[in-house]
């Protein structure tokens, strides 16, 4: 326990946890910076994450703990990978599971050849509107809260970058894909526009971030091991 003690110390940790569903970001961030503290001489301790991912995602979260959270920005810019599963012939205000869906579409004009031509058209750069449930702040409010209150949501697009978009599976309406993309990329987003431009709709069904630069989720451990992954019990 003393070697992490000193090494938070003099430099920080940089902890690669796997979120899982239904916890916040923050949820993360509160929970190891609780551990840290029952466990350690620290009574104030710095915890943050390099880079949201929804409530409703699994997979890499960065935590970085005491002088390394000056360095979250060098994460947060690095290039990202995602697992997810579109789900096609319908959309939710949400743009996932978070809301119940909204509106249906046919589907019956969609097969694997139109995913493959229509996905290509999503590489490179682009602009993309975040979802009006983001954590984006609007005259100091969470857009997501204004978004749930029923308020109208308009955000500016923003510019992102999409290095690979490759399609793993496609049954039942339901695509299966990769995704490595720049920061500041919206997978919910990509959702919703995809089934737009197949003259549909769509919503994100499932998400998980497999990697950050070079760390990834076989780098992970799970929230609830921190403990044991420090000796710190």
């Amino acid at each position: 326990m003393d070697n992490i003690c000193e090494k938070i110390s003099e430099q920080g940790l940089v902890i690669p946890i796997y979120k899982p569903i239904n916890w916040t970001s923050f949820d993360c961030v509160k929970y190891v910076r609780g551990v840290f503290k029952r466990h350690t001489q620290f009574k104030k301790i710095k915890v943050g994450h390099a880079g949201t991912l929804d409530p409703l995602a699994t997979g890499l979260l960065i935590i970085c703990v005491g002088k390394k959270t000056k360095e979250i920005y060098k994460y947060q810019d690095q290039k990202k990978t995602y697992i997810a599963t579109f789900k096609l012939g319908a959309t939710t205000p949400s743009y996932d599971l978070e809301t119940k869906i909204n509106k249906t579409f046919s589907t019956s004009h969609i097969n694997i050849d139109l995913i493959k031509e229509t996905i290509e058209k999503f590489v490179g750069d682009l602009e993309q509107i975040p979802p009006a449930f983001s954590a984006l702040k609007i005259a100091g409010k969470r857009s997501y809260n204004l978004a749930r209150s029923g308020k109208k949501i308009s955000l500016e697009p923003r510019k992102i970058h999409i290095s690979k978009f490759e399609i793993l599976d496609f049954k039942n309406d339901e695509v299966d894909c990769k995704i490595e993309c720049s920061k500041g990329t919206y997978i919910r987003s990509l959702a919703y526009d995809l089934g737009k431009k197949l003259r549909s709709g769509a919503y994100l069904k499932f998400l998980e971030r497999y990697s950050i630069g070079n760390l990834s989720i076989k780098d992970a451990v799970h929230i609830d091991k921190i403990s044991e992954k420090f000796n710190l019990e």
